[in-house]
Parts: structure tokens; C-alpha cells; sequence
């Protein structure tokens, strides 16, 4: 499955995903934070690639979820086990 397929054919996604390289050579303020989601994880994230379309709010949402992921008392692997599973519980596509 290429990474813009969509998993679920019989229904069409809403917002399309930005390809990262693309808002990355066209969107400056997103270069930053889409290289650390390459470094860091491998890719851009799915929620951040729709947010690109709005270029600033993606780099804020990024730099957010760093806020959180990144800081405080909570090791970040727990918070990311915390987000997958609310996304179950509310099934949703991870």
C-alpha cells in the first residue's frame, strides 16, 4: 500500500494528505518540524500531512504535541502507548 492509498476504499478521505517533501520545499515554517518527524519516527505523520494545507497551524500543532510528548514528568513512550489506545477506544485509524 503506497503511503496515499487509502485504507478503506469504500470511503473517499475528506481532506486530502499533503506529500511531505512537497510542503517541505514549499512551506518554510514546516521544514523544521517535518525533518524531526522523518528523524524521529521515519515519516510525517498523517495528522500533521493534513494540516500542511494550513501551513502554520501544522507547525503549531507540532510544536504542541512536542510541548507535551517532550516535557513534563510522564515518559513519552507511556503518552504514546496513552494515544494509541484512546484511538481504539474511539476507533479510530491510527
Amino acid at each position: 500500500m503506497t503511503d496515499n492509498q487509502n485504507p478503506r476504499p469504500d470511503r473517499e478521505p475528506r481532506i486530502k494528505r499533503r506529500d511531505a517533501d512537497d510542503a517541505i520545499r514549499d512551506e518554510p515554517v514546516l521544514r523544521d518540524s517535518f525533518q524531526r518527524f522523518v528523524a524521529q519516527r521515519g515519516k510525517v505523520p498523517n495528522l500533521f500531512r493534513v494540516a500542511a494545507h494550513r501551513p502554520q497551524i501544522a507547525h503549531t500543532l507540532a510544536e504542541h504535541m512536542r510541548a507535551v510528548m517532550e516535557t513534563g514528568d510522564v515518559p513519552s513512550v507511556l503518552k504514546e502507548l496513552i494515544s494509541v489506545r484512546v484511538s481504539q477506544i474511539n476507533n479510530c485509524e491510527y
